[in-house]
């Protein structure tokens, strides 16, 4: 193990904050919860605006990684850097140049190419309507569905193409990421895998690889989000999900 600093990571601990899932996922997979202590924040109580959280981040997000003086934000900063710099199995982040790069490809897509549109689908079917009491006009909704759509299909024609896994033959940091960001419209109820057989294949190889159980388990309270008490949500929180529902309908 390389260094002596004791290292930490700041995560989030609503149930309704599932980007945070990948992380978890993440940090049990790659066996990093072995070397890294993590604190959960709450943003329903507004914890990232505490003045305690903004002394280790002025961005006020999780995650973040705290190592001594050095303070990294970012989930994918934060996973690459862990990867580089503890011993982890091999094919998370292999040494091979060409593989790396594929990785960053994607890694550097991810968050504007499938995160954004996954999590909306998240928001506009079923947590918005739970905690205003409003459903999303059916014109916004098709759309979002229609950018889904294109995400998934270039997904699979650039990233996945014919190969088992997105570098080839063996899993990387990037399937992981991938699969548990489209597990978000799932916990909407609405499974993106559904008529795509190639697309589902590799999300149970991914599942299969790191362990169905721990899948699961990381899936959990997305799987059961539609049981969750909005009540418990500060009404500030509230007031800034009303205002997403606004500028997601205009």
């Amino acid at each position: 193990m390389v260094g002596t600093q004791a290292l930490g990571c700041h995560l989030d601990a609503i149930p309704a904050e599932f980007s945070c899932n990948k992380r978890c996922l993440s940090f049990e997979s790659t066996g990093f919860c072995a070397v890294c202590k993590c604190a959960h924040i709450s943003r329903a109580d507004g914890q990232q605006h505490s003045k305690e959280f903004e002394a280790i981040s002025v961005l006020r997000k999780v995650p973040v990684l705290r190592e001594g003086s050095f303070i990294l934000n970012e989930s994918v900063a934060i996973l690459l850097y862990l990867t580089r710099k503890y011993s982890t199995s091999i094919y998370w982040y292999p040494p091979d140049m060409h593989i790396r790069a594929s990785i960053d490809e994607y890694m550097a897509w991810q968050h504007e190419g499938i995160h954004i549109i996954m999590e909306k689908i998240l928001w506009t079917k079923l947590l918005i309507p739970m905690i205003t009491g409003q459903e999303v006009p059916k014109e916004r909704m098709d759309d979002i569905l229609k950018q889904v759509q294109t995400k998934i299909q270039l997904f699979c024609d650039h990233f996945l193409k014919d190969k088992p896994f997105i570098t080839g033959e063996i899993i990387c940091v990037a399937d992981l990421m991938a699969a548990v960001e489209m597990m978000q419209p799932v916990g909407a109820n609405y499974n993106i895998f559904l008529g795509k057989p190639k697309l589902n294949a590799w999300r149970l190889r991914v599942e299969k690889t790191i362990g169905s159980r721990l899948f699961q388990e990381a899936h959990e309270k997305l799987l059961k989000i539609n049981k969750w008490d909005p009540s418990v949500l500060k009404p500030s929180v509230k007031e800034k999900i009303l205002n997403m529902m606004q500028s997601i309908t205009e």
